[in-house]
């Protein structure tokens, strides 16, 4: 199947069958097949994930088989995609994930570990660091960890989330800005998405809480996305969340 960055995936019939192949360590986004499974089992039945089937170990590597979701990757309307999140966001985190960044503080000693891992390069991000502190949270739950448009399928007239390899216990805050990210839509849809589209995603997410955090720690998200760029090596992407960030430094001073 077409769309995966990290593992090798087939589809047969009704049935998906992924393998894991061993990859360079990301400074972001895990590569986790237990972590995926236990997600898929802990969360069916709810309809915001495929079914899981089965998994195991072929030649040393990891390998997961779920039912497959006869639907399309998400284009259009983040009203759904912020209702599904909303959805999430109320389910039971499970044993065993590993916290989230949390808080300003944290979110910035996590892009300075993604700069150190960069190449060598003519661009120093370092004083487009956001000013001030937004403490943690103590609302902490699942989230999905990489809720960008090519992980959304539409089926059935409804939404779900796929590639579950990174879920946390973190901040809600934190999936809001990955769906939210310009590079993430970039990569995923060929284009950032306009401010309307932005805003009705604000308006129709449940937890007014969980979007004022978003907003307060955007400026944080925006420069660990553009670090994280820098480390893929994507300039087009990279500008796009600097331009991003220096558009609303001035209300973080």
């Amino acid at each position: 199947m077409s769309g995966g960055r990290s593992n090798h995936v087939w589809q047969s019939g009704d049935i998906v069958v992924k393998l894991y192949r061993p990859s360079r360590e990301n400074p972001l986004f895990a590569n986790d097949p237990v972590r995926e499974r236990q997600s898929l089992q802990a969360l069916s039945g709810t309809g915001i994930v495929p079914r899981y089937l089965s998994h195991g170990r072929w030649r040393g590597q990891d390998w997961l088989m779920y039912r497959h979701l006869a639907g399309a990757p998400w284009r259009q309307d983040t009203a759904h995609v912020a209702r599904l999140l909303g959805i999430l966001h109320d389910q039971t985190a499970f044993d065993g994930l590993p916290a989230g960044a949390n808080g300003s503080q944290a979110l910035a000693a996590q892009t300075r570990t993604i700069l150190a891992s960069c190449a060598p390069s003519g661009l120093d991000l370092s004083p487009l660091r956001p000013q001030g502190v937004v403490p943690p949270t103590r609302q902490t739950g699942l989230i999905h960890g990489d809720p960008v448009p090519g992980n959304l399928v539409e089926y059935d007239g409804t939404l779900a989330l796929i590639d579950w390899q990174c879920p946390q216990r973190g901040d809600p805050a934190e999936d809001l800005a990955l769906f939210l990210s310009p590079a993430m839509q970039l990569l995923y849809r060929g284009r950032p998405l306009g401010r309307e589209e932005e805003a009705q995603f604000a308006a129709a997410y449940p937890d007014r809480r969980v979007v004022a955090r978003y907003f307060a720690l955007k400026p944080w998200f925006h420069w660990r996305m553009a670090a994280y760029c820098m480390w893929r090596n994507d300039t087009e992407a990279l500008d796009l969340e600097v331009s991003a960030l220096q558009s609303i430094r001035p209300s973080t001073a």
